[in-house]
């Protein structure tokens, strides 16, 4: 009975440390280039595309929310384009389309050391 509790307790307590190891990792836009680099030097296939994949999500949610608010834009009359709500909208997009760069930019660095290692790029599509 002690050796299945010791089992247990080894078995849960691996399975807590693999969650919070994969959750750590996210994509940062601000992490500085070099040290993606440098990250992406020392992964292996899979945690590459782990990372990637977490790239290409925030990239595509980025791009939703521009695309909400260039709808919302949209809906502003044109007499009305000058006016602070125009404004704050544009505002938005500007640091969304930044956000989105520098995301892309840490993003092809993932994509490209999987593609020097022949890894399958076919899901990381954007």
């Amino acid at each position: 009975m002690k050796n299945v509790r010791i089992i247990k307790f080894c078995y849960l307590s691996a399975l807590c440390s693999l969650f919070l190891v994969s959750c750590g990792k996210k994509a940062d836009e601000n992490k500085p280039i070099s040290e993606v680099k440098a990250e992406a030097e020392k992964m292996d296939l899979e945690e590459l595309r782990s990372m990637a994949l977490k790239y290409k999500d925030a990239i595509l949610a980025k791009q939703d929310d521009i695309a909400q608010i260039t709808a919302e834009l949209k809906k502003i009359p044109i007499t009305e384009m000058l006016g602070e709500e125009a404004k704050g909208l544009k505002s938005d997009i500007d640091n969304l389309n930044k956000s989105l760069s520098s995301l892309k930019e840490r993003f092809e660095i993932y994509y490209d050391k999987i593609k020097e290692k022949g890894g399958d790029l076919s899901d990381l599509k954007i």
